[in-house]
C-alpha cells in the first residue's frame, strides 16, 4: 500500500459485509482511535444498538444484553474537517459532551447536514466523519429496515440483535 491511500475496515455484520475507507488526513487522531479498537477485537460480537430509519445506524459499545463494553479513553472531536455527514459516511457517536467519543461510530443513512460542524459551542459543534462506505451500503440498508423497540431503557434497538461478527483492517 502507497503513503496516501487510506485504510480500509471490514464490518461484517450478521446483516452483510460494510467495507468503510477512513479518511486519516481529514481524521487523523479519530482514525487511528477506530483502527486501535478494530486491531484490538474491540468490535467482534457487539450490536448495532440504535437502529433509526431515514437518519442513523449506531453500534460499536454494546453488547446483546446492551451491556457497554469496556473502552479507553474519550478523543478529540474532529468534526471541523470539512467533512459532511452524508449518506454512506461514518461518524463517531458522543454525548453532548463535544470531546466525549470513545468506541461507537454511526452510519448515516441520508445527509444529516443537522450534524455537521456549524460553531465552536457544544450545541454547534457537530459530529466527526472519518469515513465513508465504499461497499456495503446495501447492508447498511438492510440494518436500517429491521424492526425495532425499546430494551434495557435504550429506544430503537433492534428486536432481532444486529451483531458486528467482526471488524478487520483490510491489509
Amino acid at each position: 500500500m502507497g503513503e496516501e491511500t487510506n485504510p480500509r475496515v471490514v464490518i461484517e455484520t450478521s446483516q452483510g459485509n460494510i467495507t468503510v475507507e477512513l479518511f486519516k488526513d481529514k481524521a487523523p487522531i479519530t482514525v487511528r482511535n477506530f483502527i486501535s479498537y478494530v486491531k484490538e477485537g474491540f468490535y467482534d460480537g457487539l450490536i448495532f444498538h440504535r437502529v433509526i430509519k431515514n437518519f442513523m445506524v449506531q453500534g460499536g459499545g454494546l453488547d446483546e444484553n446492551m451491556q457497554q463494553k469496556k473502552y479507553k479513553f474519550a478523543i478529540k472531536n474532529e468534526a471541523a474537517n470539512g467533512l459532511k455527514n452524508n449518506r454512506g459516511t461514518l461518524a463517531m457517536a458522543r454525548t453532548a459532551v463535544v470531546d466525549s467519543a470513545t468506541c461507537q461510530f454511526f452510519i448515516n443513512l441520508v445527509d444529516n447536514a443537522f450534524l455537521d460542524h456549524k460553531g465552536k459551542t457544544p450545541d454547534m459543534f457537530g459530529y466527526a466523519v472519518f469515513g465513508q462506505v465504499v461497499e456495503g451500503m446495501d447492508a447498511v440498508d438492510a440494518i436500517a429496515q429491521v424492526k425495532t423497540g425499546n430494551k434495557a431503557g435504550h429506544s430503537d434497538v433492534p428486536v432481532e440483535p444486529v451483531f458486528i461478527t467482526k471488524a478487520s483492517v483490510v491489509e
